[in-house]
């Protein structure tokens, strides 16, 4: 895609791939399109997402970056068979405090509610779509009386049960060892904590690994491939404080998903929106995106990010 960029709107030749066939469209629009609002000048083809207007907080670049208002669970603004990729980090239920969420029901209704979402999630990606699922290894904060329990292992359990098809685990080594408080007993075996500090990026698929949709181009350098197919990534976690949101992830974690599992103007799902970096990560990247947020001020802090950090009106993210 070609962009003639002004101040706040922009020029633009479209070559989009709509089935075997490459088609160009000519358009002059807004960059931003405000809550709710609709772009008359922009020429849709069939195949491009459909969203009821009353749900749609924001979109940007025309149409492909999209923040959705609404509970992932219940809406149905997305539909079926039309995600390339699923990148997201779904509550973890330890106390966390978000401001329209319970982040401390009791474990089994946490499963229970992992296996709506997951089986929602498989309808809406295409056969060959895949997901990176970013969750704890364990946990052991929250409902005390519950003890330690095995989110991973359970989760994945779920995932499998509901159909979703396992391809790998990338361990993301976050090096927050230094900001451990809980010990246990110090210095005793008396009942001594051991926790990793690390997580999970769980690789899951529909029907087969193999992609054979989308444009085929991929962006992705060959030292980038090298390191990032290693399956121990380690950067570092990102800082509520500067974010405004008490769960965020980094924009590397995204952009390596992104990177190397989806090609260039594919659709990319976050269901959990929350503070939005998958979107910033779309928008830099060149692909398509719709976040799902159940809480209206996170979608007006994803929104403020994605103008701010997203760089709407430039180009790509190297």
């Amino acid at each position: 895609m070609l962009l003639y960029e002004g101040a706040m709107e922009f020029s633009a030749i479209y070559k989009m791939k709509v089935g075997p066939e490459w088609r160009t469209y000519n358009c002059h629009r807004k960059d931003v399109v405000e809550e709710g609002a609709t772009d008359v000048n922009e020429k849709r083809s069939s195949s491009e997402l459909r969203v009821e207007r009353e749900k749609v907080f924001f979109k940007a670049k025309g149409g492909e970056i999209t923040i959705i208002n609404d509970d992932f669970l219940t809406t149905n603004t997305i539909p079926p068979d039309s995600i390339d990729l699923i990148v997201t980090s779904p509550p973890y239920n330890v106390d966390i405090h978000y401001e329209s969420f319970r982040d401390d029901i009791p474990y089994e209704r946490y499963l229970e509610f992992t296996k709506k979402w997951l089986r929602k999630a498989l309808r809406l990606v295409k056969p060959d779509g895949r997901m990176c699922l970013n969750i704890p290894l364990d946990k052991s904060k929250g409902r005390r009386e519950e003890g330690f329990q095995s989110v991973y292992a359970d989760i994945l359990t779920i995932a499998k049960e509901v159909g979703w098809k396992y391809f790998s685990t990338i361990i993301w080594n976050e090096s927050n060892i230094s900001r451990r408080t809980a010990w246990g007993s110090w210095r005793s075996a008396s009942a001594p904590y051991v926790i990793a500090p690390v997580e999970v990026i769980v690789v899951l698929y529909r029907n087969r690994w193999k992609k054979t949709s989308g444009s085929g181009i991929s962006d992705i350098t060959r030292e980038e491939f090298i390191e990032w197919t290693n399956g121990i990534w380690t950067f570092s976690g990102e800082s509520r404080k500067r974010i405004g949101h008490p769960a965020p992830f980094p924009l590397e974690l995204p952009k390596r998903c992104i990177k190397l599992f989806s090609f260039v103007g594919d659709v990319v799902l976050d269901p959990f929106l929350g503070s939005g970096t998958t979107l910033i990560a779309c928008a830099l990247l060149g692909r398509r995106g719709i976040g799902v947020e159940i809480d209206r001020n996170y979608c007006e802090l994803a929104k403020n990010r994605l103008i701010k950090e997203g760089n709407i009106l430039q180009t790509k993210l190297k």
